[in-house]
């Protein structure tokens, strides 16, 4: 009786795994919407949460052995994540009024530092990619802590903020970067309305595609002796682009646009129906 008792505990154990309780997803999921959930969505979503592990931790075992036959504990196969044993002793080392930290803790703690790492490297790779290397170098690294305001000892709590703005969206600009935190500053200085991620996005594409036309042209006039009023007014534009006058100018009328249509912040609709060519630059 206690061998077949024993040979059957483990799988017995996993059997009695119970699922998840319908209050605890629903909590969980209000992180992603406004809305109220009906109980009879959350016991849904139960089920379709334990259908997803059911699909994905075979897949996920299949991947770690085939990376390490001999292993006995499963992995994320996708990416090296940070150790969770040492975050724990890191965090725990920073308290002063709680005693330990919890499972829930550690593994936001762990998201928050891996995109944290992630900003810091984007912008270390846009300055090393404005260099022409294939290596990160300390002056690369440099640049992106300046950048992201990360090298200002006083300003702690003002710091956190800004890098939780600051994405991975880079761009060169007079020997420095332009960051996503940087756009929404000059959003609320210049066009007096916060800007969306997705509109961020979108002014820095059509930046880009501005600074090609302007370089194009400028080659062109300068190889074939155009017309030097035309050259002239294309280094001037240029320059009105690397000192931020033509974001300034984008903002404010996507700005003015969104107001006109009763929005309260400027939406990628507003920066797709700005001339970004037009004489104001």
């Amino acid at each position: 009786m206690s061998n077949w008792f024993n040979n059957r505990m483990p799988h017995a154990l996993c059997m009695a795994a119970k699922p998840y309780s319908s209050g605890h997803i629903g909590a969980v999921a209000s992180n992603y919407t406004d809305m109220r959930l009906s109980g009879a969505v959350k016991d849904k979503l139960v089920e379709l949460m334990c259908q997803e592990i059911t699909r994905v931790v075979p897949q996920m075992e299949s991947d770690t052995l085939a990376q390490d036959p001999e292993r006995k504990t499963l992995d994320d196969p996708e990416r090296t994540r940070l150790n969770y044993n040492r975050t724990r002793e890191l965090m725990i080392e920073q308290l002063s009024n709680i005693e330990s930290v919890g499972s829930a803790a550690v593994q936001a703690g762990i998201e928050h530092v891996e995109k944290h790492l992630a900003k810091i490297i984007k912008h270390s790779e846009a300055a090393a990619e404005k260099d022409r290397v294939a290596t990160i170098k300390p002056r690369h690294l440099e640049i992106a802590v300046s950048g992201m305001g990360l090298d200002d000892e006083d300003g702690d709590a003002e710091s956190i903020d800004v890098v939780e703005e600051s994405e991975t969206l880079v761009v060169g600009q007079g020997g420095g970067i332009l960051t996503r935190s940087s756009l929404m500053s000059l959003a609320r200085t210049h066009a007096k309305m916060p800007v969306t991620d997705d509109a961020i996005e979108e002014l820095l594409d059509t930046y880009y595609m501005v600074v090609e036309k302007l370089e194009s042209d400028i080659r062109k006039h300068a190889q074939l002796g155009g017309n030097p009023v035309q050259f002239i007014e294309s280094i001037n534009r240029m320059r009105t682009l690397m000192s931020l006058g033509w974001m300034r100018s984008m903002l404010v009328r996507a700005a003015t646009t969104a107001r006109e249509r009763g929005y309260k912040r400027i939406d990628i609709e507003q920066i797709v129906n700005v001339d970004p060519f037009i004489d104001s630059i």
